[in-house]
C-alpha cells in the first residue's frame, strides 16, 4: 500500500472529520496498563477539545487475568472476565487492530486490521502498553506446549483436557492411557501454581463422568527449575503451597528440575522423560516483539528501560508501562509485572502526560507492594498483604472478594457472583467449545471415512474394529 493510501486509512480509522491540529495521544495495548491510561486520560482532558486519545489493541475486550484461570476449568463463563473496551471508554476512541511497527523518527505508528488492511496512525504522545508474551526461547520444543496467556489459550486447554479424557475412557492399551492421563505443568511461579492447582481441583469435579478412568490413573507434574515455587512469594507460603499441591492424589512437585527439551508428547528432564498428553508451559514471560524491535534502550530482557516517570529519556514522547517496561523503583530495582502495579502507573502515567501538555514537570511512581495473592484450587489458596499471611479458605476469599470489587460494572460483578454459586451447587460442566464450522466438521468426516475405508481394503473387507 503506498504512504497516501496508509495516512488515509489512519485518518478514516481515528480522527475522521476532525481538525488535524487536535494533539494525539496514542495508547497502545488492551490490557491493564493500556486501558486504564486511557481511562484516566478522559477524566483528565474531558474539557480540552485540543486533545485526541486513541487506543489501539488487537481484541476488543480486556481481560481480567486471575480469572483466566477458572475459565479454564468452566466455573467462569468465558464472556464474564472479559470487558468490552468500547462500553468501558467515554470518549477515547478505539481501534481494533494489530500492531506491526512503530516508526519513532516520523512519530508513526504502522498497524494492519484482521483482513490484512495496513494503517497509519500518526501521534504526539505514545505509550507503550503491549504487554509480554510466553518465553518459548528458553527450553528447546516448547513451540510444541500449550501456553496460558489468553482466553483462547484457556479454552484449547479446557476442551484438549475434556478430549484427554474422552479418548482414555475407551482406550485399552495400558501405555497409552497412562500418557493420555499424565498432565505437566513446567514453571512453578504464581501462573504455574495457580494454573496448576485449578486443573486438579477441574479433574476432581470430572472424573465421575469417565467410568474406565480411575482417579489414581490420572498424573500431575508440577516441574520447576529452581529450589522452590513461588520465588515472589514469603517462603513459608511457598511451603504451604507445595504441601498443599503434594498431598493430592497423583501430584508430584518437583523443583530443581530444569526442562531439559520438549516434544509432542514428551518432557525431557535430565535422565527421564515424562511422556504427557497434556503439557503446558508457564515458564515466564518476554516483552512483546514489537517493543524488541524499537531502537531505544532496553535491558538484557529485551523491556523498555524508562525513567521513573516512565517516560523514554530518548524520546521523551514516548512512555512505558507494565510487562514492556522496566520502570524503575527508588532502589533501582524494576516494579514486578503484576496487575496491581499496571493500574497504579496508569494512573500516574497519565497525570504526567497531561501535566507535559500542560507544560509541567512530570512526577515520578512510587508505590509498595501490598501484597499477593493465588489460588490453589478445591476453595484454597494464600495471600500476604502487607506483613499479614493468611492460608486456605480465607486467603482464597479474599482473593476472589478483591477480583470482583476490581471489575468494573455490576452487571459484570453479578455475572460472577452467579457463576462462583452455580459452581458450589452443580456439577462442573463437561461440554466442550467447539469453534470448528461445519465445512471443517464435514472435511474431517470426509477424511476420517476415507481412512476407515481404506483400512477395510487391507484387511480384507471385514469390517471388525477395535472393541471399546
Amino acid at each position: 500500500m503506498t504512504q497516501a493510501g496508509k495516512s488515509k486509512k489512519a485518518h478514516a480509522a481515528s480522527s475522521a472529520g476532525e481538525p488535524d491540529a487536535k494533539t494525539r495521544i496514542v495508547v497502545l495495548g488492551g490490557g491493564f496498563g493500556g486501558v486504564y491510561t486511557a481511562r484516566h486520560l478522559e477524566k483528565l482532558c474531558a474539557r480540552r477539545s485540543d486533545v485526541e486519545i486513541v487506543l489501539v489493541s488487537r481484541d476488543n475486550y480486556f481481560l481480567m487475568y486471575p480469572l483466566l484461570f477458572e475459565v479454564c476449568s468452566g466455573t467462569l463463563e468465558m464472556r464474564h472476565c472479559c470487558v468490552p473496551i468500547r462500553a468501558f471508554l467515554r470518549t477515547a476512541r478505539f481501534v481494533e487492530a494489530t500492531v506491526e511497527s512503530i516508526d519513532l523518527d516520523r512519530r508513526a505508528v504502522h498497524m494492519a486490521a484482521l483482513e490484512g488492511e495496513a494503517y497509519e496512525l500518526p501521534y504526539d504522545q505514545l505509550v507503550l502498553a503491549l504487554g509480554a508474551m510466553t518465553n518459548e526461547k528458553v527450553i528447546p520444543g516448547s513451540e510444541s506446549a500449550f501456553t496460558f496467556k489468553t482466553l483462547a489459550d484457556a479454552v484449547v486447554l479446557r476442551n484438549h483436557l475434556i478430549e484427554r479424557f474422552e479418548r482414555a475412557d475407551v482406550e485399552t492399551d495400558p501405555e497409552r492411557k497412562r500418557s493420555l492421563l499424565t498432565i505437566v505443568v513446567i514453571g512453578g511461579g504464581l501462573v504455574g501454581v495457580e494454573l496448576f492447582g485449578e486443573l486438579t481441583a477441574f479433574v476432581d469435579e470430572i472424573i465421575r463422568f469417565y467410568r474406565h478412568v480411575g482417579r489414581d490413573e490420572v498424573r500431575f507434574f508440577l516441574l520447576q527449575a529452581v529450589d522452590r515455587i513461588m520465588p515472589e512469594i514469603d517462603p513459608g507460603l511457598a511451603d504451604y503451597a507445595t504441601r498443599v499441591l503434594a498431598a493430592r492424589r497423583g501430584v508430584e512437585v518437583r523443583t530443581n528440575a530444569p526442562v531439559q527439551g520438549v516434544e509432542p508428547g514428551k518432557v525431557h528432564l535430565k535422565g527421564e522423560t515424562i511422556e504427557a498428553g497434556t503439557i503446558v508451559l508457564a515458564a515466564g514471560i518476554v516483552p512483546n516483539p514489537i517493543v524488541a524491535g524499537l531502537p531505544v534502550e532496553k535491558d538484557k530482557r529485551g523491556h523498555i528501560v524508562v525513567g521513573a516517570t516512565m517516560r523514554s529519556e530518548s524520546h521523551p514522547e514516548l512512555w512505558a508501562l507494565g510487562d514492556c517496561a522496566f520502570v524503575p523503583a527508588p532502589d533501582g530495582k524494576p516494579y514486578p509485572a503484576l496487575a496491581q502495579h499496571a493500574l497504579r502507573e496508569a494512573k500516574v502515567l497519565a497525570r504526567n502526560i497531561h501535566a507535559v501538555l500542560d507544560g509541567k514537570p512530570p512526577e515520578p511512581f512510587v508505590y509498595q507492594t501490598v501484597g499477593l495473592m493465588a489460588s490453589l484450587g478445591h476453595n484454597k489458596g494464600l495471600a500476604q498483604v502487607l506483613k499479614v499471611r493468611l492460608r486456605g479458605f480465607t486467603a482464597w476469599w479474599l482473593r476472589r472478594t478483591y477480583y470482583l470489587s476490581q471489575m468494573p460494572g455490576w452487571g459484570r460483578r453479578l455475572r460472577l457472583m452467579i457463576d462462583w454459586t452455580f459452581a458450589l451447587l452443580f456439577r462442573a460442566d463437561i461440554a466442550k467449545v467447539d469453534l470448528a464450522s461445519e465445512r471443517t466438521l464435514l472435511s474431517h468426516n470426509g477424511a476420517a471415512g476415507a481412512r476407515f475405508a481404506a483400512k477395510l481394503v487391507g484387511s480384507g473387507g471385514s469390517g471388525a474394529g477395535e472393541r471399546v
